[in-house]
């Protein structure tokens, strides 16, 4: 017995010294699930769902891992990934109703369809080639057209305007790509527990589907582990942001609908994952009156929130964070089973309303211009009820807005007529225009690219930038399937880089990863409108008409000389001899014959009948045969290029 405890241990100290130089770090792979739930001021219900997965730096590129993706790792080993982001987005997000200054709109707010970028640690000579290698392996991976990024003509290398200043960062979006569930089982699968267990067994496809918006996201980078012989750790992080309607069928209008997890999803939590260190859901209240918070000043008094006069809980919340102007609560569910599952549920009991953080400035794009020959692009800031937007930069207040586009090759950019009004007045360049950069278009080699930042005064209205363009010929092998519909160009990105979101949480926030990413200062961005371009269309029943015709001459053409070819002169001679015997009278041939038979003669045949007939036969060929001639002529005349 002895003997045998003994070599346990031992493989277990052999094993403990396996798994220590196959991962070259003390630390393991860690995997976080979260949700977080917030009622909107237009009556909607916001998901956000979070999962975090950490692989630690290791000395092996083959490594085997327990929790972390393998797909994922070898993307990062093999074209030298820094930092990448993918978003698939159906909808488009509502900055004026559900925020534009929390972390939670400028991190989740992407445009419609899909949005790439990537930064690549490779020599610069090299950064194009891994891009496009990087689009067809996210193509395969999440069954999308990604692959449709790898052309000069559907991405740009932005410096400064997207934010991340780094000259190997390339930036591609499709605004036309439907997203379907085919996007999203493969993003599900990356998942240690899938959606069989955990909170991502909330994500029911006909829940998440018929929202008014929802955006599935992947954002990796790599960390530097800062000890010699060890390689970069990995973390990956998904995000499904989900606006969903609930029931206010019963509910008047003034009052906020109720609603529980089973009603938004269909379905309740059962469990944790078993692979998650932490399995948290979170609920923010954003419109709580400021008596409430002004008399909330200890922790029993912020457990009696979940029962007020305003709304109710279904269940007692574990801890409850205070912010600047909402409550978070908390909720565990380690201790949800089968027979005991979270439902969560919110019953408003009388109205309530408030408004969302918006940030310093509203923006909108849109088209000016008739015809299809020319045009602009116009883009419109507005300003907001926001309270954070006063900057003083050498004793006066300014608001700083960076603003990134991309223009197709087929949509000619004039920066010269670059225009730009602050309330109403047309300003100079040197006014407001601090800094620009300018990449134009080259026809099917490269798509155009403006970033430009502006420095308004905090007292505006409203300002407007506008742009001249042409619109190009494309050959009709570049058109779409549905060409009719219009060419879209992907949506402006419109950044304030002195204007940072973040909730600051009196509390401590513990080993969350969620809370720990709201609690980080983020860049305040949104994202305008997709513009659909309408350009000058062929008619492309052109090309049936042209089919149709070449086929019906080569058919008769073909056709008429097979039968010359193929004809037997001869037969039809015998044959139109015997016709023309049987057509004669039968006493008149009875008496042809006797008389030749007294004179003693040899009965001839008349032939008067068959000369015509041959001769009528050989004018039809020869006219037949004129025919065709002429007809080859033609075709060779008119299909010869001149």
């Amino acid at each position: 017995m002895a003997r045998l405890v003994r070599s346990w241990i031992l493989l277990l100290i052999l094993q403990s010294f396996l798994v220590s130089i196959a991962f070259g770090s003390k630390e393991v792979e860690e995997f976080s699930e979260a949700l977080l739930l917030k009622p909107l001021p237009d009556r909607k219900v916001l998901a956000h769902f979070h999962f975090e997965n950490r692989a630690p730096p290791s000395n092996s590129h083959g490594r085997h891992h327990h929790l972390f993706p393998k797909a994922i790792s070898q993307l990062v080993q093999k074209f030298r990934v820094k930092e990448m982001e993918l978003s698939f987005t159906q909808g488009r997000w509502n900055h004026e109703h559900w925020g534009g200054f929390d972390p939670l709109s400028s991190m989740n707010a992407k445009p419609v369809g899909v949005e790439l970028w990537a930064v690549f640690d490779v020599p610069l000579s090299q950064v194009d080639t891994s891009w496009k290698n990087l689009t067809h392996a996210l193509s395969g991976l999440f069954c999308a057209s990604i692959n449709f990024l790898e052309s000069s003509t559907s991405y740009a290398a932005p410096t400064w305007g997207f934010g991340t200043n780094s000259d190997k960062l390339r930036y591609g979006s499709l605004p036309r790509e439907a997203v379907c569930t085919e996007n999203l089982t493969p993003w599900l699968k990356l998942l240690p527990c899938r959606d069989k267990d955990g909170i991502s067994a909330l994500m029911n496809r006909p829940s998440v589907y018929r929202g008014f918006y929802h955006s599935q996201r992947l954002h990796l980078s790599t960390v530097e582990s800062g000890q010699e012989g060890l390689g970069s750790g990995i973390v990956l992080e998904q995000t499904l942001t989900v606006v969903l309607q609930p029931d206010t069928t019963s509910v008047e209008r003034n009052t906020q609908p109720s609603w529980s997890l089973n009603s938004l999803f269909g379905r309740k939590v059962v469990g944790r994952c078993v692979l998650a260190k932490s399995s948290n859901v979170y609920l923010q209240l954003e419109g709580l009156s400021g008596h409430e918070l002004k008399n909330v000043d200890s922790e029993i008094e912020a457990h009696k929130l979940w029962k007020n006069a305003d709304f109710e809980l279904s269940l007692k919340p574990d801890r409850v964070l205070r912010e600047i102007s909402s409550f978070l609560f908390i909720f565990d569910i380690e201790k949800s089973s089968d027979s005991e599952p979270f439902d969560l549920g919110l019953t408003w009991k009388r109205p309530s309303k408030w408004l969302c953080q918006l940030a310093p400035l509203h923006a909108s794009r849109f088209l000016m211009g008739s015809g299809n020959e020319r045009g602009a692009i116009a883009i419109l800031l507005k300003e907001t009820e926001s309270q954070e937007k006063l900057n003083l930069t050498n004793g006066r207040c300014t608001i700083k807005v960076n603003i990134f586009q991309i223009f197709p090759w087929y949509v000619k950019v004039y920066y010269h007529t670059l225009q730009i009004f602050v309330d109403q007045q047309k300003k100079t360049d040197s006014e407001v225009l601090k800094k620009i950069n300018v990449s134009p278009s080259t026809d099917k080699v490269s798509s155009g690219m403006m970033e430009m930042m502006l420095e308004l005064p905090c007292e505006v209205k409203s300002a407007a930038i506008s742009i001249e363009y042409d619109k190009g010929f494309l050959h009709i092998d570049e058109y779409p399937p549905d060409a009719n519909q219009g060419f879209d160009i992907p949506s402006a990105l419109i950044s304030f880089p002195d204007h940072h979101a973040s909730l600051d949480f009196k509390e401590e926030l513990g080993n969350s990863p969620l809370l720990s990413k709201f609690k980080e200062k983020s860049s305040v961005r949104s994202y305008t409108e997709v513009l659909l371009v309408p350009l000058t269309t062929p008619d492309f029943s052109m090309p049936y008409n042209v089919i149709t015709i070449t086929c019906t001459i080569f058919a008769l053409y073909f056709g008429s000389l097979l039968n010359v070819i193929r004809r037997r002169i001869g037969e039809e001679e015998r044959f139109l001899k015997s016709q023309a015997g049987k057509k004669k009278g039968g006493l008149k041939q009875l008496l042809s014959r006797f008389i030749a038979k007294i004179r003693g003669r040899p009965i001839e045949e008349s032939s008067s009948s068959s000369e015509l007939q041959s001769s009528v036969l050989s004018s039809k060929l020869i006219f037949k045969i004129i025919l065709v001639a002429g007809a080859a002529a033609a075709w060779q005349y008119f299909s010869t290029d001149k």
